[in-house]
């Protein structure tokens, strides 16, 4: 086997930038992104393999996203948030919230 090499794929759509791990092994090459463990591949050529990998990446992403979201919607229907609106409320009313304008003067 030799080294691993690093490479950049950037995901266009999530506007994020991963680590591949590739390595040629024998006639093959291996890719793996650490950061998100589902995906890894094999593919004949470096560069089939790097495709492969940005469109596994993209599909994770994807898959992630709409779990998040799901669950998200879960939690709500299921009132785990109102927790949350009820101390926004509570503090708009005391008055410990600032306007836009106030905050963007702070950046």
């Amino acid at each position: 086997m030799e080294k691993i090499k690093k490479v950049e794929i950037h995901n266009k759509v999530f506007e994020e930038s991963y680590t591949a791990h590739i390595q040629k092994n024998g006639t093959n090459w291996l890719g793996w992104i650490p950061d998100v463990p589902k995906v890894k591949c094999e593919e004949f050529t470096e560069q089939a393999l790097l495709k492969i990998l940005e469109n596994r990446l993209h599909e994770a992403l994807v898959a992630e996203e709409e779990a998040w979201e799901k669950r998200f919607e879960g939690d709500v229907k299921a009132g785990k948030l109102d927790h949350l609106a009820e101390k926004a409320v509570k503090n708009y009313r005391e008055g410990k919230c600032r306007s836009i304008d106030e905050l963007q003067k702070l950046l």
